[in-house]
């Protein structure tokens, strides 16, 4: 019943982007299809197949092998943070100081671009989507969103301001790869690597229904996949700019937890002394506080994925918070009870984490586009950060929904 409600689910998501699609008459169904059925052979063989789940768990050993090195040198410099248990700033954000180096050294060498356009040639050939789409779906998998608008800026100059929408889109599901080390050291880690690729493809699924365009053959080009400035830069000096990169990095993100758990518990405090003077008046005991209200709102998607019903209210409010605050808040909350849940509910609360979709994200994206495209082009993108918003949620749930049939 559950497996049958987790599909049912699916068809609701697809059908909601449908519901808010900017042009419905032309969405493009035959590569829609092809890109589901990519989906659902990538989370079958990442979740089910074997040979997959002994792939994507070598993986992620790797990464946690690579994050020993990140520890060792955080050791180095403050032995006493290195011991058990690990705040969250050292054992999920120093590896930052390692990971985003380590991606931009591979930059320079042309190691990367090169990675890149090969997958992105290849994704655009199997899903029949334009060039440029497919390949920043790469670059965000490998870069993060904002930096991969900003390596793609020559590009974005050019094309119109539909296809700038489709970008924004796109970028409210991506992770950066720097960030990957963060992730899985508070949940599993294949389950952190399977969720990126499927993002990818989901942000093209959704981004193609709520907005659907046609590029002409002639349009449909590459300009540059990759930052020259970057590369004329003597090694040395570009790695000590990357460093400071990552140091920035690490302090936007702490600023930010802080910021918004501290303002999460404000909030929910003044609301449990509201509704408990309220209970009072009224006399009825008990209070409820920011969790329930958000878990109202993602009740029935946290359902739609086919969750034990036991099981829906706790996921529903975690994903809420997510998508309030940001997904470091809600992963270092259950990064001790995690390993305890179902393998269902690990799938899909794990999978559904593993985005930017919130609403700090959109203020990143709109900031970094200012500063590249036309205001013309930026007001008409402005106007649609709602469907911004959708579009970054519903992938993460198509994500979690994809990866939930083979997780049982």
């Amino acid at each position: 019943m559950f497996l049958l409600i987790n599909i049912v689910g699916l068809i609701v998501f697809l059908g909601i982007a449908v519901l808010f699609s900017r042009n419905r008459k032309d969405i493009q169904w035959p590569s829609i299809i092809i890109l589901i059925v990519l989906n659902l052979i990538l989370a079958w063989f990442f979740i089910y197949f074997p040979w997959g789940k002994t792939f994507i768990k070598s993986l992620a050993n790797a990464i946690a092998w690579i994050i020993e090195s990140a520890h060792y040198g955080t050791g180095f410099a403050f032995k006493s943070f290195v011991g058990e248990p690990m705040d969250m700033a050292v054992s999920a954000l120093f590896p930052i100081l390692l990971v985003v180096p380590l991606f931009d050294i591979l930059m320079y060498f042309n190691i990367l671009p090169k990675l890149i356009g090969g997958i992105g040639w290849i994704l655009a050939k199997v899903t029949r989507q334009p060039k440029f789409e497919s390949f920043f779906g790469v670059e965000m998998m490998f870069l993060g969103n904002t930096e991969a608008i900003a390596v793609s800026n020559e590009q974005l100059k050019r094309v119109n301001e539909a296809r700038v929408l489709t970008i924004a889109m796109m970028s409210m599901s991506s992770v950066s790869g720097a960030i990957v080390g963060a992730y899985v050291t508070m949940i599993p880690g294949d389950l952190v690597l399977t969720a990126i690729p499927l993002n990818i493809v989901n942000a093209i699924i959704i981004s193609c229904i709520l907005n659907p365009i046609s590029v002409e053959e002639k349009e449909d080009v590459i300009y540059s996949i990759r930052n020259e400035d970057i590369e004329r830069q003597p090694f040395f000096s570009f790695l000590g700019d990357s460093v400071l990169a990552a140091g920035k990095l690490v302090l936007i993100i702490v600023a930010f937890v802080i910021s918004f758990v501290a303002l999460a518990d404000l909030i929910d405090r003044v609301i449990h002394l509201v509704t408990g003077l309220i209970g009072t008046l009224i006399h009825v005991k008990g209070s409820f506080g920011l969790d329930q209200i958000l878990g109202v709102f993602m009740y029935p998607f946290a359902l739609l994925l086919g969750l034990p019903f036991d099981e829906v209210w706790p996921v529903a409010q975690q994903m809420a918070k997510k998508i309030v605050t940001n997904e470091f808040v809600v992963m270092y909350s259950i990064k001790d009870t995690v390993a305890t849940y179902s393998p269902h509910r690990r799938a899909v609360i794990s999978t559904f984490l593993v985005s930017f979709a919130n609403f700090s994200t959109v203020g990143m994206i709109i900031g970094t586009l200012k500063g590249i495209v036309e205001k013309r082009t930026m007001d008409f993108v402005s106007k649609y950060v709602p469907m911004m918003l959708l579009a970054g949620v519903l992938v993460s749930l198509l994500t979690a929904g994809f990866v939930g049939l083979f997780a049982w």
